[in-house]
C-alpha cells in the first residue's frame, strides 16, 4: 500500500552542469502531473511523463528539474552593437536638432533596454538529457520509499478497522439466525402448521424481514477489503468501491431489519466505514 503524498529528491553531474529533480506528490482522484523543466530539457517533457506514469497511478505529482553549471563556459554578457549604433545616431541627432550640449556619456548605456543581455551556455542535449533521466529514476526511487513508509500506517489503520468491520458483520449474521428463527415461529403459530424441515424446498423461501443474504455479501465485501489491504499495487480506488458496496450492504440491513441490535451494529459499521473512506483519499 503507498500513500498519494511524498516527496523524493536526486541528483546527477556531468563534466559541466549538475541536474537536480523534486517530486512531491499529493491527494488527487486521477493522476495530475505537473513537470517544470528549464526550456533546455522541454524535449524530454514526453518521455518523462512516460517514466512518471509507469510508477504512480494517480495523485497531483508536482515535478521540478534544475540545472546548474559547474564547469566549463559560463553565461556571458553580450551587447547588440548595431541597436547601440541606432541609439548613438538618435541621440546626435537630437542633439543636432535641438542644440543640445555636452556629451554622450557612457553611464547613459546601461539604462537602455535592450542593449546588453546574458548567453547561456550550449546545453549538450544527449549528455544532459542522460543526466536527467538518471536522475528522475533516482528521485522516483526516493518518492516511492517515502509513500510505502507512509502507507505502511495506512495499511496498519484500514487493517484495524477492517477487522472491526469483519466483527461487526459477524455480529450481524448471528441477528440474521435470530430474525429467521423468530420469522419461521410467527408463521407456524399464524398456519398452525410444523417448521420446513432443513433440505425442504419452503425452507429456502425468502421472507420479509430476512437479512440474511445481505449479510453473507456484507462479509464477502469485507473479506475482499482485507485481501486488498495486503496487495502491493494501486488500490485506493478498488477500497472507495468496496466501501460502497458495504454501504449499500449496511442500508439494506437496517431498512429490512430495524431492530434496534440491528440498527446499532449499522450505525457501528458505518462509523468504521467512514474512518476508512478518510484513509482511502490518501491510497494509491
Amino acid at each position: 500500500m503507498k500513500s498519494m503524498t511524498g516527496y523524493g529528491e536526486a541528483a546527477a553531474q556531468g563534466r559541466s552542469v549538475k541536474v537536480v529533480v523534486q517530486v512531491r506528490t499529493l491527494n488527487h482522484r486521477h493522476l495530475d502531473l505537473q513537470p517544470r523543466l528549464p526550456r533546455e530539457y522541454l524535449m524530454l517533457e514526453e518521455e518523462i511523463r512516460k517514466r512518471v506514469r509507469e510508477r504512480i497511478s494517480r495523485g497531483r505529482v508536482e515535478l521540478f528539474v534544475t540545472r546548474s553549471q559547474v564547469r566549463g563556459p559560463e553565461r556571458r554578457l553580450e551587447m547588440n552593437e548595431r541597436l547601440l549604433g541606432q541609439y548613438l545616431q538618435s541621440f546626435r541627432r537630437i542633439k543636432s536638432r535641438y542644440g543640445l550640449m555636452g556629451e554622450i556619456d557612457v553611464s547613459l548605456l546601461a539604462g537602455l533596454p535592450d542593449l546588453f543581455h546574458l548567453v547561456e551556455p550550449e546545453a549538450r542535449e544527449g549528455e544532459e538529457g542522460v543526466l536527467v533521466l538518471k536522475a528522475l529514476n533516482k528521485a522516483l526511487g526516493n518518492l516511492d520509499r517515502s509513500r510505502e513508509r507512509e502507507g505502511r500506517q495506512l495499511m496498519l489503520d484500514v487493517a484495524a478497522q477492517a477487522r472491526r468491520l469483519g466483527a461487526i458483520a459477524a455480529e450481524l449474521s448471528k441477528e440474521a439466525g435470530k430474525i429467521g428463527i423468530r420469522i419461521k415461529e410467527s408463521l407456524v403459530q399464524k398456519e398452525g402448521a410444523e417448521p420446513p424441515a432443513a433440505g425442504t424446498p419452503g425452507n429456502g423461501l425468502t421472507f420479509k424481514g430476512e437479512i440474511h443474504e445481505e449479510t453473507v455479501r456484507l462479509r464477502t465485501h469485507i473479506a475482499e477489503l482485507n485481501r486488498l489491504v495486503k496487495k502491493r499495487s494501486a488500490m485506493g480506488k478498488r477500497i472507495e468501491f468496496l466501501l460502497q458496496e458495504i454501504i449499500r450492504e449496511l442500508n439494506t440491513v437496517s431498512s429490512k431489519a430495524p431492530q434496534l441490535p440491528v440498527i446499532q451494529l449499522v450505525v457501528a459499521g458505518k462509523e468504521h466505514v467512514e474512518m476508512i473512506r478518510e484513509q482511502a483519499q490518501n491510497i494509491e
